[in-house]
């Protein structure tokens, strides 16, 4: 057979199979269905447990068990991520309504996470049986073959609620994300069922209704005016407090304290330990000077974070710190992504609710018409048998008559007597008219004696009054839209009633928080940097007690203030700098923190050069010195900007500064490393910005550089050692910048 090869332009195979990739992890992966609010693997779990018969009155069942049975017959992508939908849906902290009844440990809210599959139990809850998995067997919904085609699963589960609202829902696609908040079960309904009397509703009146995101962990959303815009477009930042309260000094404690019982949404998990930790830090760097102590006293009784105050604090002030500082307040980003119709679609409220509306009204149609089928085909048998009791003798007769069963079916369906024994003769033309259908004559055929008593007989004909009901309320149903609507709402309002619960998250327009920092208290102090880098600051009389010491482990050492700005110069011509306000006074014996810490400062990629208050460089004017020769002075105030980081000098490939200083002298000397050096004025390097190369200080052979830099006045006498060798530097000749150096 020979092969055929298919030319095919790289960039648009490439195109093509990106963009495949992509709708296959947005629509079967990372973003759910508008119509039951699942994503695929949630969907798999669910229906795997109610295959397995995991209802909520039976016993628990291992998770790994689950877990398998999932990814072997319907999610082939790894159990780490079913199982963890697993426990998802298993945390009530994290869903509006969980679906999934966990025995074992589960994660806790504050970022526990779950025991492994094979030590703990699972099961569905009542709720999740009777709202995301009754009716399958009614079909309802289409099913589609699994990824091996050995199975069949359903496309979407029969859910007769909201869930993307109830439960909301997270998840990262390819280029795009969903986010959405749980709400208020019975909230949702009620809402779902005025647009279903009202469709031309507008967003403003479901929110007469739905007022906003209901969330597991309660709080207070603080931004009622902008849900309106945020539901209207599927888009926007819903803001979110944690739940505090002022308590005064009592019996109980003697200290005022902020005790938090709610916490916001997005604090679920390890943030609330980062929010323990950020308290400390606001208090250690006494920008939140007046708290005391911070304790994590929850329990599964719910949250309770306490912190102790200073007597005489103000509360409300450090309160408003905290909604200010830390993730007590923060944002909940909602973006209202669901795959609608088969592809992946931005939704408002209504549109979502009008999908809901839209698949409830499919699934009730189905539902009925194959009700009204069953209803139909046992009305059939029915009739059949009420109508062989009038004539059972005869039946009897054609029975004993019979040689098989197929003769006997024969002649009740066709009025065939050819073979059959009759006693009478009148009963052989009796049974002649029979035309019973088959289904009736196979009904007949299975008549137990014990149906002919006479109570047996007037319960057959109570079933089929009301199979008549059934088929006429079906019929009406699958005729009458109105109908049917009324039908969804009285299973919606069913379900309220059962599962309805209290709202959890107060809606309100609360006033952003205010809060002014205290100046904090100026005090001298002397900043230490070490050969390996790290920063330390000390107060002045501690300094003055061990100046020795500190001097012998220093680099730099830089007068300053506890709220001074210090920039760092670096060889490669980059400047850093840093606050010292969150800076404590350091120990003698305290390590120090790393500058690297402090600043965008790389110590495996740069080397410090020089270290300065920023405050110190203004109104001064520096002198830049590079490796290769180049020369330049600066006006302080070009170093005065906000930038934690930028590039100080213009640097050639190769090159690197190799002294910064301020001077007054009148002369420079630079000194080579080939023992070369060229005295000229100070006057004649030119005044330049901090963006500038430089001005050639002396002509240097390919492989020269400047080793040392010295200043002084026309009068100084500067002997220094040289390569081992004295050299009197200051007899050397004065010349003009840029000229050849003299060899020492």
């Amino acid at each position: 057979m020979s092969e055929q090869i298919v030319s095919t332009e790289y960039s648009s195979e490439m195109q093509q199979s990106f963009i495949d990739y992509a709708m296959s992890v947005i629509t079967a992966r990372a973003v759910p269905d508008v119509r039951d609010g699942l994503k695929p693997v949630q969907r798999r779990v669910l229906y795997a447990m109610n295959e397995l018969g995991l209802n909520a009155d039976k016993p628990h069942r291992k998770s790994a068990r689950i877990v398998g049975d999932a990814m072997g017959k319907y999610h082939p992508h790894g159990d780490s991520s079913i199982y963890e939908a697993l426990v998802v849906m298993s945390q009530d902290f994290k869903k509006g309504m969980a679906l999934v009844d966990g025995h074992g440990n589960f994660g806790s809210i504050e970022g526990d996470g779950a025991a492994a599959m094979r030590y703990t139990e699972a099961r569905l809850r009542k709720f999740t049986q009777e709202v995301y998995l009754a009716d399958l067997d009614k079909d309802v919904v289409n099913f589609v073959p699994n990824f091996d085609e050995t199975e069949k699963e359903p496309e979407v589960l029969p859910v007769r609620v909201p869930n993307i609202l109830v439960n909301g829902a997270d998840g990262i696609a390819v280029g795009m994300v969903t986010s959405i908040a749980p709400h208020n079960l019975s909230e949702v309904i009620d809402a779902e069922i005025y647009l279903m009397s009202h469709p031309k509703a507008t967003t403003a009146e479901l929110l007469q209704f739905m007022p906003g995101p209901d969330f597991p962990t309660g709080g207070i959303v603080t931004n009622q005016k902008e849900l309106l815009e945020i539901y209207e477009t599927g888009r926007g930042k819903i803001k979110i407090r944690g739940k505090a309260e002022i308590v005064k000094p009592g019996k109980k404690s003697e200290k005022e304290q902020i005790v938090i019982t709610e916490i916001p949404y997005p604090m679920v998990g390890a943030n609330i330990g980062k929010f323990l930790s950020d308290v400390v830090a606001l208090a250690d760097s006494k920008k939140l000077s007046d708290i005391v102590d911070v304790s994590n006293q929850s329990s599964k009784e719910g949250i309770r974070i306490v912190i102790d105050l200073k007597k005489g604090a103000d509360a409300e002030r450090i309160l408003q710190g905290l909604y200010k500082k830390t993730k007590l307040e923060d944002t909940f980003g909602v973006n209202m992504l669901a795959i609608a119709d088969g592809k992946p679609e931005i939704l408002g409220l209504k549109a979502i609710l009008e999908h809901q509306i839209r698949f409830q009204e499919e699934i009730n149609t189905r539902k009925y018409t194959t009700l009204l089928a069953k209803e139909k085909d046992r009305r059939e048998v029915q009739e059949g048998l009420i109508r062989a009791v009038d004539i059972i003798d005869l039946i009897i007769e054609i029975i004993r008559g019979s040689k098989d069963v197929k003769m006997a079916k024969g002649c009740l369906m066709n009025g065939d007597t050819t073979g059959i024994n009759f006693r009478h003769p009148q009963s052989k033309k009796d049974a002649a008219k029979l035309n019973f259908t088959e289904r009736q004559a196979t009904a007949i055929l299975e008549l137990r004696l014990n149906k002919l008593i006479g109570l047996e007989i007037l319960a057959l004909q109570k079933d089929y009054q009301e199979t008549q009901e059934k088929i006429a309320l079906y019929e009406k149903l699958l005729s009458d839209r109105k109908a049917l609507r009324a039908s969804i709402r009285q299973e919606l309002e069913r379900i309220k009633k059962a599962y309805a619960y209290k709202r959890r998250t107060v809606i309100c327009d609360a006033e952003e928080a205010v809060y002014e920092e205290e100046a904090v208290p100026e005090v001298p102090g002397i900043l230490s940097i070490n050969r390996f880098g790290y920063v330390k600051l000390y107060e002045e009389a501690l300094f003055a007690r061990n100046e020795e010491a500190i001097r012998e482990e220093s680099r730099f050492l830089i007068p300053c203030m506890n709220t001074s700005r210090i920039i760092a110069f670096t060889r490669e011509g980059n400047a850093h700098t840093f606050k010292l306000e969150k800076m404590p006074f350091a120990r003698l014996k305290d390590k120090g923190v790393p500058i690297d810490n402090l600043c965008r400062y790389d110590s495996t990629q740069e080397n410090l050069l020089a270290v300065f208050e920023t405050a110190a460089l203004s109104g001064r004017e520096w002198l830049f010195v590079t490796a290769q020769g180049m020369v330049k002075f600066v006006e302080g105030t070009e170093f005065d900007i906000a930038r934690s980081q930028f590039a100080y000098t213009k640097l050639a490939d190769g090159d690197e500064v190799c002294e910064i200083c301020e001077t007054k002298k009148k002369h420079i000397i630079l000194v080579t490393d080939h023992r070369r050096a060229l005295r000229f004025q100070t006057k004649d390097i030119a005044r330049q910005k901090r963006g500038a190369a430089g001005v050639r200080s002396m002509k240097l052979e390919a492989d020269e550089k400047i080793a040392a830099v010295f200043l002084l006045d026309p009068k100084d006498d500067l002997t220094v050692k040289i390569g081992g060798k004295k050299a009197v530097l200051s007899n050397l000749r004065l010349k003009k910048r840029d000229a050849t150096p003299q060899l020492l």
